[in-house]
């Protein structure tokens, strides 16, 4: 018994290593990016293929991590995936010119894509039913903690290293995490899974793809503006278009049709996007605005961050205390609703304000994320059986993905859009009829009209104009999230039965 709970042990150790590590390089290169552009003397168009090209090949490769599962065994796969990703990591670290970095970079994401979803699949296999809710619980805070991680991190290393070491911190914890997988997981005999549907797939990467490309390009392109965003946006569509038609009719699709006729399962995807997208739009937003509206530099940024991270360590640790005693879908709802608080606190931010709401807010959205990030996790993977777990697992992460990338460029043209039409609004006012401007240009009995003050009043706009903005956006993510709260009525009730959940018919 001791014998196994150990292997468990490093088992759990194993999986959530690869994937904080994939969690984190998303992000832990962003920071370097002018580093890197200079080392490499590459352009500012050119230097932002180093994390496209990395998202890119993630989402485009992680549909087939349950076909390779099933065809060659979660443990080979998994074994293949870490060491990729370890020598992938290494090239990056090393790599001398533009062309290698972003090559390494596609295969870093190529390699890393089945970490995640591959890493809950053997979570879940190898840990006892009763602890599933623990195991998640942990899981889940480690994969919301790598994006948030990544940043801090990646600077650190930057200012007191090189920008190298974003890449090559990750060579000696991906050999751990190889050795570890080596001898601790079982050696079970490949399923012999249908027969490859490689239309299937190609129509899934390749929307993807195009739709990967299209958010994370689309602001420089102004959106559709370009034509190229709208042929991003055409090519998903028709592919994404043809992948719903392909799998509702195929005898044998790369999804099993069993994934979609699971209402909570479906019902568990839809909160996930929206949650997630949520999420990172949130955590997109904070940096800018801390640092262009408060002018706090990036250190201070990242500390005011850190209560995040805290009350999302220090809720998982309560929640995984709870989470197989009660009903999945109240801990989901009280988390729906503390989130959409903490957005709709952020929404009453001041210009003029200290650090003190920020932290609180932080804080609140910490622990929101563990309220909602463990029982919805939970809720999804609890309602299937284990022939489709690792297919579930791919999906829940596909979307997942796709979601946070969606979330993130929707609320930056939002944004953008807000701007504009903030300082239009502004701007109307500001005329020499408005007596109030006319007071504010007066130095003595002397009206001011020179250039620079000109620009300043131009600048206080721009200032201003920018926080209305911002608030918008928290306000619209708390919108967003609360409408999410119907769909606990439509997943299955979930109580706890011999100190496990289960979905009940």
């Amino acid at each position: 018994m001791a014998a196994a709970s150990l292997n468990r042990g490093v088992i759990t150790a194993v999986v959530m290593s690869a994937a904080l590590m994939q969690s984190l390089d998303t992000t832990i290169a962003n920071v370097a990016l002018p580093h890197i552009q200079g080392s490499v003397s590459a352009s500012q168009d050119e230097i932002v293929w180093v994390l496209t090209f990395y998202i890119v090949a993630a989402g485009m490769t992680m549909p087939l991590t349950a076909w390779l599962a099933d065809r060659f065994g979660s443990r080979l796969v998994f074994l293949l995936s870490v060491g990729g990703f370890t020598v992938a990591s290494a090239l990056c670290g090393m790599a001398q010119s533009l062309d290698e970095i972003v090559g390494f970079r596609f295969l870093q994401g190529v390699a890393g894509a089945a970490l995640i979803p591959l890493g809950q699949s053997l979570l879940l296999n190898e840990t006892p039913t009763e602890k599933h809710g623990r195991a998640l619980a942990s899981y889940s805070m480690v994969m919301m903690l790598g994006p948030i991680m990544g940043p801090v991190l990646g600077g650190f290393f930057t200012d007191n290293y090189s920008w190298r070491w974003c890449f090559l911190v990750n060579v000696p914890v991906g050999i751990l995490t190889f050795l570890g997988a080596w001898l601790c997981l079982s050696k079970k005999p490949a399923d012999r899974p249908p027969k490859f549907d490689v239309l299937g797939f190609v129509a899934i990467a390749v929307g993807i793809g195009a739709l990967q490309l299209m958010c994370d390009r689309g602001e420089i392109n102004d959106w559709f503006g370009s034509a190229e965003t709208w042929i991003e946006a055409i090519i998903a569509g028709l592919f994404f278009y043809y992948f719903i038609v392909h799998t509702l009719t195929d005898r044998q699709p790369i999804f099993s049709r069993g994934l979609f006729r699971n209402r909570t399962f479906n019902a568990s995807l839809v909160a996930t996007v929206v949650v997630i997208g949520a999420v990172n739009a949130s955590l997109a937003l904070t940096p800018p605005m801390l640092q262009g509206i408060y002018g706090y530099p990036v250190l201070s940024t990242g500390l005011l961050m850190a209560p995040l991270g805290i009350g999302m360590m220090l809720m998982t640790l309560a929640v995984a205390r709870v989470i197989d005693r009660i009903d999945l879908r109240l801990l989901l709802g009280v988390g729906l609703l503390v989130l959409a608080l903490s957005f709709w606190m952020m929404s009453g931010f001041a210009p003029t304000m200290g650090s003190g709401p920020v932290i609180i807010a932080s804080f609140v959205q910490g622990m929101a994320m563990s309220m909602v990030w463990t029982p919805i996790t939970a809720i999804a993977f609890s309602a299937l059986p284990a022939s489709l777990r690792s297919q579930g697992t791919t999906m829940w992460n596909v979307v997942r993905n796709t979601g946070g990338s969606a979330g993130i460029s929707l609320i930056q043209a939002l944004l953008t859009n807000n701007v504009q039409v903030a300082h239009s609004t502004i701007a109307a006012h500001m005329s020499l009829d408005n007596p109030l401007v006319r007071q504010a240009l007066h130095r003595g009995n002397e009206l001011v009209l020179g250039r620079q003050t000109v620009d300043s009043l131009n600048d206080v706009i721009n200032r201003q104009a920018s926080m209305i903005a911002y608030l918008d956006d928290f306000r619209l993510l708390a919108l967003a999230v609360l409408a999410m709260i119907p769909l606990l009525f439509v997943m299955r009730r979930a109580r706890p039965v011999a100190g496990r959940p289960v979905i009940v018919e």
